[in-house]
């Protein structure tokens, strides 16, 4: 996949080194050229200066071949900017940006932009927005027969309840990460967008949850 990272400060350059080490391409924006050295000599992507928002910077970068695009310059503003161009103009899916104002946080969330606050996530969770796939585990018992895992989740399942996700999948919701807080479901809980899911299920069935969890509600159910 090939990925397009505005801001080349210390996340930028990591995150940028970390996809390059998985096997993606990609390109770095900064409006400062200095800020590539950062990314060491090592590095075989693009790097483009110039202002992440501006969409000829961008095509520059290579946005229109993009699965993804992360925003995490210093500045908030610049950030959210670039991230709605990203996934409005280009139509890019997998899109984060970074926020140093978790204030905010909920405004963007309420724009479909999934936001990482700087205080409370790292490079990891900004990762996990960027290729979003699977189950990641967090913790499993002793006899390694059951486990805690975020699953990536379908959008087909924003606005169902948590209660129909457990029915038809056959995990227990254990709580789900929601602008950055950690909610505990209840029955009428539903799944709003940028929802991350915590679930407890049986490591023999991670393949069929993962599936499910991909595929949406099934069709007629209630």
């Amino acid at each position: 996949m090939h990925i397009v990272i505005m801001g080349c400060g210390r996340v930028g350059a990591a995150l940028a080194q970390t996809l390059e080490q998985q096997g993606h391409t990609v390109a770095v924006v900064d409006q400062d050229p200095t800020a590539f050295r950062r990314l060491g000599s090592g590095f075989g992507g693009r790097r483009v200066t110039g202002v992440g928002f501006d969409q000829d910077t961008l095509r520059e970068a290579g946005i229109e071949e993009a699965g993804a695009f992360a925003a995490v310059s210093s500045g908030d503003n610049s950030n959210i900017i670039a991230a709605r161009v990203a996934r409005e103009m280009f139509g890019i899916e997998n899109v984060a940006a970074r926020i140093y104002d978790p204030r905010r946080a909920e405004v963007y969330q309420r724009l479909g932009i999934p936001t990482v606050a700087t205080v409370r996530w790292t490079a990891d969770q900004m990762l996990r927005r960027l290729l979003p796939s699977g189950a990641e585990e967090l913790w499993r018992d002793p006899s390694g027969a059951v486990q805690l895992a975020e699953v990536h989740t379908s959008p087909a399942w924003i606005g169902h309840k948590v209660s129909r996700l457990q029915e038809e999948t056959g995990v227990r919701v254990a709580f789900l990460t929601r602008l950055g807080e950690a909610v505990l479901p209840t029955s009428q809980t539903v799944l709003q967008e940028g929802d991350l899911v915590h679930v407890m299920m049986r490591t023999d069935e991670i393949e069929k949850v993962e599936a499910a969890f991909a595929q949406g509600p099934e069709e007629g159910g209630h």
